[in-house]
C-alpha cells in the first residue's frame, strides 16, 4: 500500500509496508475535506462514517467513526499533526502526518506506527 506526501521540498510516495520513500511526478490525490465546527482544527479527512480530525491539542486526534456525531480522543504520545488520509477502500487505515515523520495506523486510530522515513516538512497527505 503506497501513500502521496507533500512537503515544502516535493512530493513523494511512501510505501506504507517497508517505509521506502521515491520522488513523485505526479498530483497529490485530492480528497474533499470535510467541513467540520471542532475548536483548534487544523486538517480533516473522511471516508464514509469515519472521520479523523488533526487538533492543536493533546492528543492531536480525534476520530468519529458515525460522521462526526460523537468524537473520541486518540494518538496519544503523537506529536503536533499537519494532515490526515483516510485509505477509501478501507476506513481503518488512517495515515497522520506530523512536522516531518508519518505514522500509520490498521485499526482506526486505536494503535499508531511511526515509519521510518523522516522527510521534509510535511504539507498534505494523501492515499
Amino acid at each position: 500500500m503506497n501513500a502521496v506526501v507533500a512537503t515544502v521540498a516535493g512530493t513523494f510516495a511512501v510505501d506504507l509496508d517497508d517505509g521506502a520513500v521515491a520522488p513523485w511526478d505526479g498530483e497529490l490525490p485530492s480528497q474533499p475535506e470535510p467541513v467540520l465546527n471542532l475548536p483548534r482544527l487544523v486538517a480533516a479527512a473522511a471516508a464514509g462514517s469515519t472521520v479523523v480530525a488533526v487538533v492543536a491539542t493533546t492528543p492531536p486526534l480525534a476520530v468519529s467513526h458515525d460522521g462526526g456525531l460523537t468524537w473520541r480522543a486518540s494518538g496519544r504520545g503523537l506529536p503536533e499533526g499537519r494532515a490526515v488520509a483516510i485509505d477509501p477502500d478501507d476506513p481503518d487505515v488512517v495515515l497522520y502526518g506530523a512536522r516531518n515523520r508519518l505514522y500509520l495506523s490498521r485499526d482506526g486510530g486505536v494503535f499508531w506506527t511511526a515509519l521510518p522515513a523522516e522527510l521534509p516538512e510535511i504539507v498534505a497527505v494523501s492515499f
